[in-house]
């Protein structure tokens, strides 16, 4: 596959010091390409210390800009000159108590703020936005339903809501604002990747990511009386930056493109670890009756209703995956390795605790 790169043209970065964009930050990099990371706080030296060091055996660069999702035109500067835009910021994590102001403004608002400057932007000649499988389904019952009771970029997620599943909504309707916004011009070109959940070592020593709370809990006994029986597709984060690389310089790069590897369960996952690491940590060594979560999980966790429990628990996750081999050229990294890798990573800077 020829990648029509030009040294010579910045290009931005949104959400820089994320998991996925970090890994994308020094991909560009490592290609010679000025980048313009658009970050919250400037200021903040040690949040931006592992971007700053990427600068180091790299024929890149990297200049911060300070932008906010929520702020009008506090992209514009950030974006001058560029020829493309990752826009990859979107909040992960599941602390979030006020599900509009944690995820869904961010996730809406800031898509149009972004793309309200691209259009702004004569330099600007092709978008990456970073979605997500949940902008595809919503419940894995949804699965079900579709054709082949597999997930393709053909669909489109209609069961999450402002209360049930309000990360995926947010994924969901800002996907598909810039969808309206980008056929509404013709300069420049939106390709979006829509990974599944994303694995593997972070660049940052203090990742941020929702993921790694999962591992944490995993490791740290608060599952031992057994794993949630949860289905989820996989991915190598290192992949997910290399699919954005490639959707933003193959010409061909278009649409929809769903990452995604492997299916797990939440058990699957800790039998990896526990392979790989022995039996010092509390993993779960068993998956939890489907029944009992239900009757006790609301109680134990707010954030498990008897809804989310009945769609999503004891359903089978599956994927097609051959759109992004085929048009992006993606090999996928074996799911096993990304898991041992995160962990190790855990392991070294004190992430994962034992109980």
């Amino acid at each position: 596959m020829n990648l029509n790169i030009n040294k010579n043209e910045p290009v931005m970065v949104t959400g820089a010091t994320g998991f996925v964009a970090s890994w994308l930050v020094k991909k560009l990099m490592d290609n010679g390409i000025t980048v313009h990371a658009a970050v919250r706080n400037t200021d903040d030296s040690i949040k931006l210390a592992h971007l700053k060091n990427l600068e180091n055996g790299s024929s890149g660069k990297i200049i911060f800009f300070k932008s906010d999702l929520l702020e009008d035109g506090s992209y514009l500067e950030a974006m001058d000159g560029c020829s493309i835009v990752f826009h990859t910021a979107s909040p992960f994590n599941f602390s979030v108590t006020d599900n509009k102001k944690g995820f869904i403004d961010p996730a809406f608002i800031g898509t149009q703020n972004v793309l309200k400057s691209v259009n702004n932007t004569e330099s600007v000649k092709r978008v990456v936005l970073t979605s997500s499988c949940a902008a595809i389904y919503g419940d894995a019952a949804d699965i079900a339903m579709y054709p082949g009771q597999v997930l393709t970029e053909k669909m489109w997620n209609t069961s999450s809501t402002e209360t049930h599943n309000a990360y995926s909504y947010s994924k969901t309707i800002a996907e598909k604002e810039a969808w309206d916004i980008s056929k509404k011009q013709t300069r420049w070109k939106l390709v979006v990747v829509n990974p599944c959940f994303v694995l593997g070592a972070s660049i940052s020593k203090n990742p941020t990511s929702g993921t790694f709370e999962l591992i944490s809990q995993l490791a740290d006994g608060s599952m031992k009386s057994g794993a949630a029986p949860f289905e989820i597709g996989a991915v190598d984060v290192k992949d997910v930056a290399e699919a954005h690389f490639k959707a933003a310089y193959l010409e061909s790069a278009n649409g929809r493109n769903i990452l995604y590897n492997k299916t797990l369960s939440i058990l699957d996952i800790a039998n990896i670890i526990k392979d790989k690491f022995g039996d010092e940590w509390s993993l779960p060594k068993k998956s939890a009756p489907k029944w009992l979560i239900w009757l006790i999980g609301p109680f134990v966790d707010k954030s498990l209703s008897r809804k989310m429990i009945s769609n999503n628990f004891g359903h089978p996750w599956r994927a097609d995956n051959s759109k992004s081999k085929k048009d992006l050229g993606i090999e996928y990294t074996p799911i096993e390795r990304s898991i041992e890798d995160m962990f190790q990573q855990m392991i070294d800077n004190g992430i994962a605790k034992k109980k």
